[in-house]
């Protein structure tokens, strides 16, 4: 199974529309996103809740880590540096925090509010290695910045 991206973009469009309470948003979209493919083995987000610390959001999947600094792994390099981390190999990544050991490829979006401010990251984990792509990267961005920076 692959993502349908048009059609998962249209879903969580007609989920979300006229809701604002950002963890509803949150909870909706890990939900939809970690069904959309057997590929996504845990699928959430990791909440910017004071400077430098992200904390765990809505999630679909095993447990994950309860906090992240930005200092620190995936999730906290594409909080500090706000840009897409897609990771092929997480062995091969210096500093990856194994918050589950099956874990051996990543993907991890920065997740802006209007303001431009980086209130989140949104992470995909795979128990298979090389498993996401630029246009997951891409499709996913899409979704993200449409529901949480629309305009």
């Amino acid at each position: 199974m692959t993502v349908d991206y048009p059609t998962l973009a249209k879903t969580i469009a007609s989920l979300t529309e006229g809701e604002t309470d950002t963890v509803a948003l949150m909870a909706t979209i890990a939900c939809e996103v970690h069904h959309a493919d057997d590929r996504f083995d845990w699928t959430g987000f990791y909440r910017v809740t004071e400077p430098e610390l992200l904390k765990i959001g809505p999630y679909q999947g095993g447990h994950g880590c309860l906090q992240i600094p930005f200092s620190r792994g995936v999730c906290g390099a594409a909080a500090r540096t706000g840009q897409t981390q897609l990771v092929p190999d997480v062995d091969a990544f210096p500093g990856h925090i194994a918050c589950a050991s099956s874990t051996r490829s990543e993907l991890v979006l920065p997740v802006w509010n209007s303001g431009g401010t980086v209130i989140a990251v949104f992470d995909i984990d795979s128990n298979r290695a090389n498993a996401f792509t630029t246009v997951d990267a891409t499709e996913l961005a899409r979704i993200l910045a449409a529901v949480f920076a629309p305009g």
